[in-house]
């Protein structure tokens, strides 16, 4: 009772360029085409197409592409007002290649980051008490004084009945070194109602052994990790989460309640044009069919039609379903 908001996003938000020249090599690509991206931006479009109230703290630069971004949100109806100008630092920026079905290299523009630079006033002015959900990802807890404002974030959304929903969103890029990733996701856990992610993620996160981790210059953005998933999923529900939902693209996702058998829920076949977004727009869905109290695998197959949708589209916030387009999506395949 007495929230504003359905939604509130924390984390990055970017200008994404999308190479035109689809399945062209990265050196050979010709021309880009500029959406708006990062993960929890991605997710506030996404359920504000669904029809929930989203609102995004994130920050901008003080130059044209913040301008850019602060355009494109206003015009989806995303709240804007928590999101930030930075005074001294660089709008960010990705760039991204699409060579189907499985290659989509991309490049992270993030020297001096405004996002990174989001605080604990910042914190402390954002509507997390007003919100039903707080979203938050792992790359928020790179660096500082955006870590220290993300542990924040989630202290008082714990205080004041906002669920936590933390996407591990593992960028290994994007930190010193990419053990520090699991380090961090380890001490936040405590403080999460509900973790979405794949399964590298969650073993990267729940690596143990830091010595296990070694990623060479030409894995460092897309990093092959292996170990004992089931012992990791455990290692991580026992951390506090109520549940944990593993992302398995073309084969949907399963759902693990802390106190429960797992659940799958099969995906949607569609031809895949582009996979880069699916997860934000699955954890879209999913945000929706909670708050509309759904249980476990009707949210999930919700996640899943959003995913497949994207993922048959050129880019990511730009081109999140629509509420009647998705109900009408999963009801043409055999409904719920």
């Amino acid at each position: 009772m007495g929230k504003v908001y359905d939604l509130l996003a924390m984390g990055r938000a970017s200008i994404d360029l999308y190479a035109n020249d689809i399945g062209v090599p990265f050196p050979e690509i010709k021309s880009f085409a500029a959406y708006v991206g990062g993960s929890p931006t991605n997710i506030a479009v996404g359920t504000r197409r669904l029809g929930l109230r989203s609102a995004l703290l994130t920050a901008v630069g003080e130059d044209p592409v913040g301008d850019f971004i602060l355009h494109f949100l206003a015009q989806e109806g995303v709240e804007t007002k928590y999101i930030l100008r930075k005074p001294g630092t660089r709008s960010t920026a990705v760039i991204l290649g699409i060579e189907p079905p499985d290659k989509f290299p991309l490049v992270f523009y993030r020297d001096n980051a405004p996002d990174v630079q989001i605080t604990i006033d910042d914190v402390l002015a954002a509507p997390i008490a007003q919100s039903r959900v707080l979203e938050i990802s792992g790359t928020g807890l790179s660096r500082e004084p955006a870590r220290s404002a993300t542990f924040l974030a989630a202290e008082q959304a714990q205080k004041t009945e906002t669920a936590v929903f933390l996407d591990l969103d593992f960028r290994a890029d994007q930190w010193h070194d990419p053990r520090a990733f699991g380090i961090n996701i380890r001490a936040i856990l405590p403080l999460v109602d509900i973790a979405i992610g794949t399964e590298e993620e969650i073993l990267a996160a729940m690596l143990t052994d830091p010595a296990q981790l070694t990623i060479t210059h030409s894995q460092i953005s897309a990093p092959k990790i292996t170990g004992d998933l089931p012992a990791a999923i455990q290692h991580l529900l026992a951390s506090g989460p109520r549940a944990l939902i593993v992302k398995r693209g073309a084969k949907g996702a399963t759902v693990f309640p802390a106190n429960a058998d797992p659940i799958d829920v099969p995906g949607f076949p569609v031809e895949v044009y582009n996979v880069l977004g699916a997860g934000d727009a699955f954890a879209s869905g999913f945000i929706y069919g909670y708050l509309h109290g759904w249980d476990w695998y009707k949210a999930a197959r919700m996640g899943n039609a959003c995913g497949a949708i994207v993922v048959t589209r050129h880019g990511c916030a730009n081109f999140m379903g629509y509420e009647d387009e998705v109900l009408q999506f999963i009801a043409a395949r055999g409904g719920f």
